[in-house]
């Protein structure tokens, strides 16, 4: 694929994941990058170099580069292009590719390009934030849990309730003892979670009809057909988990409680949604001081079906790889506006797409019907825009003041992507499917 491409004299960027060939026709003679030719293959993100070469300024500099890596047979995965310090016109080149030292063909390249450069420096390995690089890696990321499902407050409905306490340290050992790929367990519901799951579930299906996008309420009956959706029975994770394979790829994992922003960012990077099991205390059906299976179920799992949503979240997901926890916070922050508290405008009205609104029928009200408690001020209502959003503070124990209208699920998924490309990251991420591992394009230390 042929792109054109003006790049800034003062930082001009290209990345690619190389096939055994990457074809560039550039002149640096007016110091800019003009064409190159990309392609995507294999590569292998453990046996990469990281160099910085420093070239004279001139037409045809860098393909006089080039062409030794090409001669050597050595894939590269990416290159950045910076002017070179000082009064000099000469030019630095920053190349990742396939290969270490001690290998013949790298070896040799490396000797070519100490005759023809002015200057070559090996680089040190990109020193990032731990992140899972395979899928099962992911057993890591659960272990890390903040806030265990069996540490109550003394506030919590359960506090005292030993048997609910019980309950919920069985179902912290299934989270526990879970690995990736293996099948969740099948959980028998008491009679009263199975009651308490009904008490919401008859009450937000008809608010759903109202209140939910459409693309929730074309899915919650396939959910119901396909899965055991129902008000008298609370469905299998390990169902809906191959409902949602079939549908977009994503499955769900079992989790303890609540994980950090950077663990359940990354287990979207492979289309992995971290679901807690436990159930909120039977006495106080219509509030949880936090997130349980209603929430998870309810609101977050049935969106998942939906393309546009999945592909919404992979992105943020990809994003979060070995991010800053600066970025980190900014996309938990648009995470939050979107995939907890979003809306879309779908028929002249305020529609939810976002979980916490679909599992919540007061502030689903709240928030769709703008119907405020006289003790509460009007929400307001902001064009969905991830670059506002992600600086915008927001509460977490009270009614959102402040909701991110999408004119679409496409639209909320475009613009989530522009956020992510415009994000300073380490690195490019990319999810094979059917390896179920990450790749990325330079060499980096996970710390």
């Amino acid at each position: 694929m042929l792109r054109s491409v003006v790049c800034s004299p003062r930082s001009s960027f290209l990345s690619f994941n190389g096939s055994r060939r990457a074809n560039v026709r550039v002149s640096l003679g007016s110091s800019y990058l003009q064409h190159w030719t990309r392609s995507f293959g294999a590569s292998n993100e453990d046996n990469k170099t990281s160099v910085m070469l420093q070239v004279e300024d001139g037409p045809g500099a860098l393909q006089e580069t080039l062409k030794f890596f090409w001669k050597h047979d050595v894939n590269m995965t990416r290159i950045e292009s910076r002017p070179a310090k000082g009064h000099n016109m000469n030019y630095c080149f920053y190349i990742d590719f396939e290969g270490k030292r001690g290998q013949p063909m790298v070896d040799e390249l490396m000797a070519d390009l100490s005759k023809n450069c002015l200057d070559v420096i090996v680089l040190h390995d990109k020193k990032v934030p731990w992140f899972p690089r395979k899928i099962k890696e992911l057993d890591r990321s659960v272990s890390n849990i903040l806030d265990a499902g069996t540490d109550l407050e003394s506030d919590h409905p359960g506090f005292s309730d030993q048997e609910y306490r019980r309950r919920r340290n069985i179902f912290a050992d299934i989270a526990h003892n879970h690995r990736q790929g293996d099948a969740i367990p099948h959980i028998d519901y008491t009679k009263d979670e199975v009651k308490t799951w009904g008490v919401i579930y008859k009450r937000m299906k008809k608010m759903w009809k109202q209140h939910a996008c459409d693309e929730f309420n074309y899915i919650v009956p396939l959910l119901e057909s396909n899965c055991g959706y129902a008000e008298d029975n609370i469905p299998q994770q390990q169902d809906i988990s191959n409902f949602l394979k079939e549908c977009t790829g994503f499955v769900l994992r079992p989790v303890g409680g609540l994980l950090s922003a950077r663990d359940f960012l990354n287990g979207l990077a492979f289309r992995v949604f971290f679901s807690t099991q436990y159930i909120r205390h039977h006495s106080m059906p219509l509030y949880t001081p936090e997130p349980d299976i209603c929430h998870e179920l309810m609101g977050h799992a049935p969106m998942f079906a939906d393309p546009d949503f999945a592909d919404f979240s992979h992105e943020v997901g990809l994003a979060s790889l070995g991010a800053s926890d600066e970025e980190i916070e900014r996309l938990a922050t648009c995470y939050w506006f979107s995939v907890e508290f979003g809306l879309t405008k779908q028929h002249g009205k305020y529609k939810a797409y976002g979980a916490g609104l679909l599992s919540s029928f007061g502030e689903m009200e709240y928030a769709c019907a703008n119907n405020s408690p006289a003790e509460t001020d009007v929400p307001e209502y902001r064009s969905w825009d991830p670059f506002s959003a992600c600086k915008q503070k927001y509460p977490i124990t009270t009614y959102q003041p402040v909701y991110y209208v999408a004119d679409s699920l496409f639209d909320a998924k475009e613009k989530m992507r522009g956020f992510c490309e415009d994000l300073k990251k380490p690195f490019q991420a990319r999810y094979n499917p059917y390896s179920q591992t990450v790749t990325i394009d330079r060499a980096v230390q996970r710390l």
